[in-house]
């Protein structure tokens, strides 16, 4: 069981040698770990995980490892998503990779301030974190989908970085159309979800709102072909296929783009947000 608490504000953290302002949300988080095996619960010590509002790319330390500077880094290996599916698996994730990658994006622009990247992966088991056997379990949890996957997602924030929708081999066939069809409406499910996490409407920039209709649309055509390519009481050629699977190449490129303009916009309506928040000063003690 893992009881996690979350100062839900961005902060402004004035500049340090070596370092420019920068801002970020802090979270504590303290853990239970119910061993299968044992009959009493064991208390861990608390690990910080620390959002950079800036860049949206979150820091984790690791206070049962030893200190951790201000300055230092704990060494995160590179995650593929061959093993991030696997975690997945492993603890019977609900949402499918493809559309945790869209979440996940959608969660790194949000304007909502109060966004946090341990609500995003919560969200995936439905609010709840999965149980773990030991700290490692959570420690490789937290590492593949926080300091992996959702900082890799967080390149997106820039122009020279675009996003692509997840690449996957299909057959020529109805079911090869009905299920490319219903992976591309799931990834952007996933972007609208994490965009607006709980809040039932968010206060986004023009250029943010044009992608989001555009993608509505999009939705509403993938969701039809899907309906259409499985039935199967409606005629299809191979040609007919062929044609709707070329249709569905033209709606993910057009989606792709939608989701990086509306990411760019919110990210650089975030930023304009943030350097105009005060700087929070140090506690003297």
């Amino acid at each position: 069981m893992v009881a996690l608490s979350f100062d839900r504000g961005l902060r402004r953290f004035s500049p340090t040698p070596g370092r420019s302002a920068w801002y970020g949300t802090i979270v504590s988080c303290s853990v239970v770990l119910r061993y299968r095996d044992a009959a009493v619960d064991h208390e861990s010590a608390p690990f910080m995980t620390i959002r950079d509002g800036s860049a949206n790319q979150c820091k984790i330390a690791q206070w049962w490892r030893g200190n951790v500077s201000r300055t230092s880094k704990p060494p995160v290996k590179a995650v593929s998503d061959d093993e991030v599916r696997a975690l997945l698996d492993r603890y019977r994730c609900p949402v499918p990779f493809h559309a945790v990658r869209t979440r996940f994006l959608g969660n790194i622009a949000s304007p909502v301030v109060s966004a946090s990247p341990l609500d995003a992966l919560k969200g995936l088991w439905g609010g709840e974190l999965p149980e773990f056997d030991s700290l490692d379990a959570l420690n490789e949890l937290l590492a593949a989908l926080i300091m992996g996957l959702w900082n890799r997602l967080s390149r997106h924030q820039e122009r020279s970085a675009p996003f692509r929708l997840l690449r996957v081999d299909i057959s020529r066939t109805r079911e090869g159309l009905a299920g490319i069809s219903l992976i591309r409406r799931e990834e952007l499910d996933g972007f609208l979800h994490g965009l607006f996490g709980k809040e039932e409407s968010v206060d986004l920039p023009e250029r943010a709102r044009r992608a989001l209709t555009a993608l509505s649309e999009m939705r509403a055509l993938l969701e039809g072909v899907r309906v259409v390519a499985g039935d199967p009481t409606k005629p299809a050629t191979f040609d007919d296929i062929a044609q709707a699977l070329g249709n569905v190449r033209e709606l993910t490129k057009i989606s792709e783009r939608e989701i990086h303009e509306a990411v760019l916009s919110c990210t650089r309506a975030r930023r304009q947000t943030l350097r105009s928040m005060p700087t929070a000063k140090p506690a003297l003690h």
